[in-house]
């Protein structure tokens, strides 16, 4: 193709609907017929980027590799897709500001009133196109953030009305809105929908699909309806019903034709059928497993599932692979002590202790790793969670009894994690970490070269505290090894207990690399040993 398509995923009525979920399935289905294909998400609120933002507040900070700390829906994009994104694939509302306010400090307006429009929209559509000419794509999906009438939203759908009448014939817009069912009376709703529509017509954008998010499935007359009064063809009425794993969503859509249509309004030939063989089988993997595995998540955002978003959908890949269901527990480590431990972890065959940042909950993390270690139980520690297994272990087998990590006590006498050299000059917070992906070399006699069958490998990182070297010679001789080591800087980035049945600890994140056609290795491991147990 010689310049890109475009298609908008607009949401009404209500936030989290899935946007991300349709955003993702028509991706995979346009790439199933042989498109180029990626997605975008514009994020309406001011932050530079999700890193400094408390998790409660946004769920899974999602990085990439090349180091751009991201909306979570671009792990649903990756997953789906089997591709990387980049920073190129996330855009908020304080990346256009500031490119816009630097811009202006320079003296780029030449002394120009900067305004809203068209300087602001014109970044906006800047980014948006950026993406498709940088890297060559044939259709770019942007996913719009928040639901139309939010005031922080104006600014992209005004860039969308733009686009469209620039360029029309190369763009679409699919909305997302909800239909209510109401069992009093029986009837699903579609009153919502139409107010959301007019609420875009009147930004100046017409939809040319939509898709129903119900419980209950669409008639024909609730089509046609629809169809009436939101100025779409009948066969644009997308139902998208509730099914029991997202997963199932692109065959949903393809059954709708969800990609057919798209094609056919960006005037674009089909192509190739797609099969979606591997995923078919995933999704009846998923759907009908041989076993059951339970698996305790030990972490201090629990009450919010989305702030591990990574690491579940790991699990349910490599519980595929394994023709298991995982049934992840979510446990406060602040609700862990050395009385409770075993009536909390007893009912749990592994025990996969999650990232985080601070001391709140850390000793919860720490009796967790102690209870695994000296129960043969299956563990996996990811980042902090590798950081409180070598705390334990220093604290319980090399009997340095006040040994931590300086994040939380910087006065301990035996710091075996110690923030590293490159970030004791630092005072921002904002994307200041060690990010994205950085290369390790396997010990081949390890756990982990069993998992990965490489001597190299990379991954993704997202810390400022690492383990202190001064202490690998004493950690190595009681029997916990560094077997993952970054060539360039020296660094610990993998620790496993070999005289154990499974134990392994790895520095990065390896849930932001799992995919639903190349599941996580070191999640297949894990699941495997905890169904041994």
């Amino acid at each position: 193709m010689g310049h890109s398509k475009y298609i908008f995923v607009t949401g009404g009525v209500t936030s989290s609907l899935g946007k991300g979920i349709i955003s993702a399935s028509l991706a995979k289905l346009l790439q199933a017929r042989g498109y180029k294909v990626t997605i975008q998400k514009l994020d309406p609120y001011i932050n530079i980027d999700p890193g400094t933002l408390n998790p409660y507040e946004h769920g899974e900070c999602f990085v990439t590799d090349d180091g751009a700390e991201t909306d979570l829906d671009l792990g649903h994009y990756e997953r789906f897709l089997n591709i990387l994104t980049t920073q190129d694939n996330n855009v908020t509302t304080g990346k256009v500001y500031q490119t816009v306010i630097n811009k202006e400090r320079r003296g780029d307006f030449l002394g120009k009133t900067v305004q809203i429009i068209p300087h602001i929209t014109d970044e906006i559509k800047r980014r948006i196109k950026l993406l498709g000419t940088r890297h060559n794509f044939d259709i770019v999906i942007t996913e719009i953030g928040g639901t139309v009438g939010d005031i922080e939203s104006l600014p992209y759908i005004e860039a969308v009305r733009q686009m469209k009448w620039e360029k029309e014939r190369d763009i679409i817009c699919i909305h997302l809105t909800f239909v209510p069912y109401l069992s009093t009376s029986g009837e699903l709703k579609t009153k919502p929908t139409q107010h959301s529509v007019k609420m875009l017509l009147e930004t100046g954008v017409q939809p040319d699909i939509l898709v129903l998010r119900t419980q209950k499935p669409l008639t024909d007359d609730i089509r046609r309806k629809v169809a009436l009064f939101c100025n779409v063809a009948q066969e644009a009425v997308i139902e998208s019903i509730d099914v029991s794993t997202i997963y199932e969503v692109p065959l949903l859509m393809l059954k709708e034709k969800l990609d057919v249509i798209a094609l056919k309004k960006l005037k674009l030939p089909l192509r190739e059928q797609p099969m979606l063989k591997q995923w078919k089988d995933f999704v009846n993997n998923v759907k009908n497993p041989e076993f059951d595995v339970k698996i305790a998540l030990i972490g201090k955002y629990v009450e919010l599932a989305d702030a591990y978003k990574s690491i579940i959908e790991a699990t349910i890949h490599a519980g595929a692979v394994n023709f298991c269901k995982v049934q992840v527990g979510l446990i406060h480590s602040e609700h862990i002590d050395e009385n409770n431990v075993k009536e909390l972890l007893q009912p749990y065959k592994g025990i996969l202790i999650a990232p985080g940042f601070g001391h709140r909950g850390i000793d919860g993390k720490i009796i967790a790793a102690r209870y695994a270690r000296e129960n043969n139980i299956p563990f996996f520690g990811i980042c902090l969670g590798l950081q409180c297994a070598v705390i334990e272990f220093a604290r319980s087998i090399l009997h340095y009894k006040d040994a931590h990590s300086t994040e939380m006590n910087p006065t301990t006498t035996h710091p075996v994690i110690d923030l590293m050299e490159a970030q004791k000059e630092i005072i921002n917070k904002g994307h200041t970490m060690r990010l994205g992906a950085y290369s390790c070399n396997i010990k081949r006699k390890s756990k982990t070269f069993e998992a990965y069958r490489k001597l190299k490998i990379s991954e993704r990182h997202r810390h400022r505290y690492e383990i202190n070297n001064a202490y690998l010679a004493e950690f190595e001789k009681a029997g916990m090894i560094a077997s993952g080591i970054n060539p360039d800087t020296n660094l610990v980035e993998i620790i496993e207990i070999p005289n154990h049945k499974w134990f392994v600890g790895d520095q990065f994140h390896p849930e932001y690399k799992s995919t639903v056609l190349n599941p996580h290795q070191l999640f297949i491991r894990f699941i495997k040993a905890a169904l041994m147990e």
